[in-house]
């Protein structure tokens, strides 16, 4: 079976990957134990304090998780590219489960054993301490258990912002269109959230009323708020020590440009990288860059000037850049030399549909625009530069209003009829694996995107490496490089890894 197969050729970053999703799981499940226990008391021992924790809960758990992120994405101190930000979100849906089953768990307490304590003469303290939470604790722990489930899968989404885990394998499957990639990290996480069910499902059997008292539950809740210390203590100093982080996009082309730079970069030896690939587009990279989350990616000067800053783009490339750099250099940011290839969107239809119908510019879609269905990435259809643009520079009026699905699928839904047309990279391998014509722009629409490396100033300044690995790979990457790279991830289904390390032996650069 392939996906064994690629577990063993993968089996290092496999355990890493499973090491941090376990990681997230732990820290943010007992971040909500620390808080959601102590909420869910006060909303059953003071109503009028407490109802509006759990209203609060009960609106958080209704915010799609990947909207979730984005709202805490720019905040300070919690927001950020890396596992801060999704600790922050994966506490908040582990909330409402524990605040519920804590406050079911108090509430169906026979009211005659809270009459008996009364009666000796407990005051509130003892009798939550000694009575009521030594009660409540297997509903407590029966919380605890659809938390941690829930965790497990919601923290696959971690990896659209660099915190790793295994959703890293699902979103570059997702990115490749690989079925085996994806299936590699869902079946872990689908095991690792059967065998934590299983485990406080062992717990909760154990834990009954008349084998527990207070000491058990202060044990409980004591362990959950120093693990989380010490474990966010832990991640925090490993953070620190990191030199450079490198970042890419969500696709392909990103991913094996994020992995070249940072082999780069390791190949001048002395300096230690970490790698946040697949990061959720242009503006989490964006966002992570200006915050010192990562200390570079590669972005590309039409995208840059347009979609991040928001100007209207030269058509001329060498113009292009000069305002990129200019923009940067603004807000702290420096833009080095372009690696040397051009991916600028390019209209695609099916090669059958182009020879049929004569379609041969963009010009020639209004003929067929009226009938026909298009599919665009996420970002294309908000973008300046993007589809807005596009149907007003050429007067298109398509029959149904675009489809929105990430980029990377659009080509396989062009491919199999679902879409009539889309806007693709032009370095893309899926183009002719999938049989697809590029539509030539005759109104030069679009701008040029020469791939250019965004760095922190600051970090360039303290680790010279960065600049002298950009310096050996700028103007060494030809748009069939380009080709060639994607084609064997994409179509191939090579190791990026593997596929790089053999493209940078290939260059002979010294260094290198």
């Amino acid at each position: 079976m392939e996906v064994f197969r690629f577990w063993a050729a993968h089996g290092g970053e496999l355990w890493q990957l499973l090491q941090q999703h376990v990681m997230l799981v732990l820290v943010s499940t007992s971040a909500a134990v620390a808080i959601g226990v102590p909420a869910g008391v006060l909303a059953v021992l003071r109503p009028g304090l407490g109802r509006p924790v759990v209203v609060l809960t009960n609106i958080t758990q209704t915010i799609p998780s990947l909207a979730l992120l984005g709202f805490l994405l720019p905040l300070p101190f919690i927001g950020g590219v890396g596992p801060r930000t999704a600790l922050v979100a994966l506490s908040i849906y582990a909330l409402l489960p524990i605040v519920r089953m804590t406050m079911t768990g108090i509430q169906g307490i026979d009211r005659a054993v809270i009459d008996a304590g009364v009666a000796m003469g407990m005051t509130g303290r003892q009798l939550l301490l000694l009575v009521q939470l030594p009660l409540a604790l297997p509903s407590i722990i029966a919380g605890v258990r659809v938390a941690t489930v829930i965790g497990v899968g919601t923290a696959t989404i971690a990896a659209a912002i660099g915190a790793g885990g295994l959703g890293e394998y699902i979103f570059r499957g997702l990115s490749m269109v690989d079925t085996t990639t994806i299936m590699a990290g869902a079946i872990p996480a689908a095991a690792l959230a059967i065998v934590a069910d299983a485990l406080l499902a062992w717990l909760q059997r154990r834990l009954r009323p008349s084998s527990i008292s207070s000491s058990h539950a202060a044990a409980i809740a004591t362990i959950a708020i120093l693990f989380v210390v010490v474990v966010s203590g832990v991640g925090y100093a490993r953070s620190r020590e990191a030199t450079v982080v490198v970042g890419s996009k969500n696709f392909t082309e990103q991913v094996i440009l994020g992995e070249m730079i940072a082999q780069a970069i390791e190949a001048e030896g002395g300096v230690r990288v970490v790698r946040k690939l697949n990061l959720g587009g242009t503006f989490v990279c964006d966002r992570g860059i200006r915050t010192g989350d990562i200390d570079l990616y590669v972005e590309y000067t039409g995208t840059a000037v347009t979609a991040v800053f928001h100007e209207a783009v030269p058509h001329d490339p060498a113009l292009a850049l000069n305002r990129a750099r200019e923009l940067y250099a603004d807000a702290g940011l420096s833009v080095l030399a372009p690696l040397g290839f051009d991916n600028t969107f390019t209209i695609l239809v099916r090669s059958r549909d182009a020879r049929a119908l004569g379609l041969r510019t963009i010009d020639d879609l209004q003929s067929v625009a009226g009938r026909w269905t298009p599919g665009f990435g996420y970002e294309f259809l908000e973008r300046d530069d993007g589809y807005p643009g596009l149907v007003r520079a050429y007067g298109l009026t398509f029959g149904n209003q675009p489809r929105a699905m990430d980029l990377t699928l659009t080509y396989r839904a062009l491919a199999d009829g679902q879409v009539d047309v889309i806007a693709g990279d032009a370095t893309s391998a899926l183009i002719d694996a999938l049989d697809l014509t590029p539509l030539t722009d005759t109104r030069r629409y679009f701008p040029p995107y020469s791939a250019i490396p965004v760095v922190r100033t600051a970090a360039l300044l303290q680790e010279p490496a960065i600049g002298r690995a950009l310096a050996r790979l700028a103007g060494k990457i030809s748009d069939e490089d380009m080709r060639a790279l994607n084609a064997a991830v994409d179509v191939r289904h090579e190791d990026v890894a593997e596929v790089v390390r053999g493209f940078l032996s290939r260059l002979d650069l010294t260094g290198i």
